[in-house]
């Protein structure tokens, strides 16, 4: 008799409103959240209104498979990463040679830089070539090098000091 009378009750009648109201509420604010990062994951608005139905449609159960489901970065953030992308690209292709000292420009093959006269590369005994610094002989002559010019061990220094005016 008490069970009966407490479901007959306005007490009862309240919050079986009120808890029926909330889950609603709570099923159409995850199924908005979903369409909200669908939005701002996906390009193509059809895709994102399918989301928003599979958010939607199995209740509570839509939201959790569309989190398995759903790309792992944003629209903008792709963007971003394509641009960083792109820039980096860039500054590879240049390959923008310059002194370690005065940082001027200089080509692969210059032995000094031609601004502050620092000494960029060893040149070859035999013929003249620039030297790389890990090099064991000459690509051009096939002289051996030098085992103090293979290590670099003069440090870079400019030949010789400009005269003040």
């Amino acid at each position: 008799m008490i069970a009966e009378a407490f479901f007959d009750s306005n007490t009862w009648i309240l919050a079986r409103n009120l808890s029926g109201f909330l889950v609603a509420v709570f099923w159409l604010t995850t199924a908005f959240w979903v369409f909200k990062d669908a939005r701002r994951r996906i390009e193509d608005p059809w895709l994102a209104g399918m989301a928003a139905v599979l958010g939607l449609v199995p209740p509570f159960v839509g939201p959790i498979v569309y989190l398995f489901l759903r790309p792992p970065d944003s629209i903008e953030e792709r963007r971003d990463r394509e641009l960083d992308n792109r820039a980096l690209e860039e500054r590879l292709a240049d390959r923008d040679l310059r002194c370690p000292v005065c940082r001027g420009h200089v080509d692969p093959s210059f032995l000094v830089c031609p601004v502050c006269t620092t000494r960029l590369k060893q040149a070859c005994s035999s013929c003249g070539a620039p030297l790389e610094a890990i090099w064991q002989a000459c690509p051009y002559c096939a002289e051996p090098v030098p085992l103090s010019a293979a290590l670099g061990e003069e440090p870079l220094q400019p030949l010789r000091t400009r005269r003040s005016s």
